[in-house]
């Protein structure tokens, strides 16, 4: 499998460099969250923007992860993570240097590919390099280090951007790719899987294009209208192309997604539970920094440090969890921990405008992180079990590429949502204060800005805080609506694992 073994002295350098590698694309998955609000300003982006600028990402990622793995078992791993590195390296670069918020979409989406390419490649390598004796300690020291670095994100994030700028994120990915890179060159051996076909590259094809438009349409329909032909046609369009992906994938010879992995009820159940509870997790997460940086005035490194006890607490519990597995199955795991985790975004809905990080928001992020320890090490075991062990590798991209897919659609379609209860929540609160219609027209048009809202400077200045606290609470009133769907679909998660995942 492997051209030339690993020696035993570069093993070390081999992890080093995978985990440097892989971490630059985790953490630019959580550390734009916090400096979002801070783009949005700076650049003057819609809340349509705003949604590109993590849906561009999500969407190559979600997309192409399975063709990445596959083009490094074809290619070379170690060539495909080096590209991948590069490629993301110069994106990083575009993204601190765009001018607009159009370019900054772009550079993400090139984010996107290079990440598609580093993540599955990374655990390969890894595989490859170490002896199996080895290799779990390995990858746990991988997964751990991962695991690190996705919750340090959002600090990283908010301190850089309060200190010098948002565009310091994406500066900061340089110098470790760098060290990365040297490293991979210098101690990494190359390694193929001989008996890999050929690239689905058609099926990655497909998988763009109809998520794509499936995205674009659940994006435009909150300023357009459902019923609008901008937001009609895309979705028509999107469904079919990805009905198109499932017929292909069926008939082609080496399909980057095998459709008989979910003949297994237990497969087909967890990945069901994985678009649910991702969805409800990414959707709600994206509005919580504009929130806490908008609304309750926090920095943008407070709010980073926000999300600290979520993300501890599923990092240092998910071992434990993953302990109950044998003793009380899958099963009621991964009902338990969804239901956990619909408390903790029903709580999320509670806080209005003001009040203590320790009695708002503090209790439900415990609650998530808890709820979320639960159900991640019990819903990747149901995966892996649910494949057999020449899937293993597939099985595992599938529900990776499910829950960025979740993530993507979550954005989409929870921001035309909250548009739209933002839209009707202040026009009651300007019925209120009885206002002029001029004044209802200039507020209505700050509506697709969401938290971004702003009273503009031709109003009278007496009005002014008046207006901007009926644009918060609106606000407020979106961003509750949001959490308590977020709620009812991991309860709806929760659901489908005590009616699919077997007992046994």
């Amino acid at each position: 499998m492997t051209d030339e073994p690993c020696p035993q002295r570069s093993r070390p350098w081999v992890l080093a460099a995978t985990i440097l590698g892989s971490s630059i694309a985790f953490i630019d998955s959580s550390v734009v969250s916090v400096a979002l609000p801070a783009m949005q300003s700076d650049l003057a982006a819609s809340v349509r923007e705003a949604q590109w600028i993590v849906n561009s990402y999500m969407l190559l990622l979600g997309a192409l992860i399975l063709i990445g793995g596959a083009a490094g078992d074809r290619f070379g791993r170690r060539r495909t993570f080096l590209i991948g590195l590069v490629a993301f390296t110069a994106a990083s670069v575009a993204c601190g240097l765009a001018p607009s918020s159009v370019a900054l979409i772009a550079a993400r989406a090139l984010q996107g590919v290079g990440a598609a390419m580093l993540v599955p490649s990374s655990l390969a390598i890894i595989s490859a390099a170490f002896p199996e004796k080895e290799r779990g300690r390995a990858i746990g020291t991988w997964a751990g280090a991962s695991a690190l670095t996705t919750a340090l994100g959002p600090v990283l994030g908010g301190w850089l951007t309060d200190a010098w700028s948002w565009r310091a994120i994406f500066f900061i990915n340089v110098p470790v790719a760098a060290v990365a890179v040297a490293i991979a060159l210098w101690h990494m051996p190359e390694s193929h899987d001989r008996t890999a076909d050929r690239v689905d590259w058609a099926g990655g094809a497909l998988a763009i294009v109809g998520l794509g438009c499936m995205t674009y349409g659940l994006t435009v329909a909150s300023e357009a209208g459902w019923i609008h032909w901008m937001v009609i046609g895309p979705l028509v369009i999107g469904a079919a192309v990805l009905v198109g992906f499932v017929w292909f994938e069926n008939r082609t010879r080496s399909p980057m997604m095998p459709l008989q992995l979910f003949r297994s009820a237990n497969f087909s159940g967890a990945n069901a539970i994985t678009l649910f509870l991702y969805f409800a997790l990414s959707g709600a997460l994206f509005f919580v920094p504009f929130d806490l940086i908008r609304i309750q005035g926090y920095s943008a490194m407070a709010a980073g440090a926000a999300f600290l006890p979520f993300t501890l607490i599923m990092g240092s519990l998910s071992r434990w969890s993953g302990g109950l597995i044998e003793r009380h199955g899958p099963r009621r795991l991964l009902t338990i921990g969804p239901v956990i985790v619909a408390v903790g975004f029903a709580l999320c809905a509670v806080p209005g405008i003001g009040g203590s990080y320790w009695t708002t928001f503090f209790p439900p992020m415990i609650v998530l992180g808890f709820g979320m320890a639960i159900s991640v090490a019990p819903l990747t075991t149901t995966v892996m079990r649910g494949a057999e062990d020449r899937y293993a590798g597939v099985a595992s991209g599938v529900n990776n590429a499910t829950a960025r897919v979740a993530g993507l659609l979550a954005v989409a379609l929870l921001g035309s949502i909250a548009v739209g209860v933002f839209a009707n929540a202040l026009d009651t609160r300007l019925d209120r204060l009885q206002a002029a219609p001029e004044v209802r027209s200039a507020l209505q048009a700050e509506v697709p800005k969401l938290a971004e809202a702003s009273v503009p400077k031709s109003i009278a200045r007496t009005d002014h805080q008046v207006l901007q606290r009926a644009l918060h609470e609106s606000f407020v009133r979106s961003f509750r609506v949001v959490c308590l769907v977020a709620a009812v679909l991991a309860a709806l998660s929760a659901g489908v694992a005590w009616l699919t995942i077997d007992r046994k």
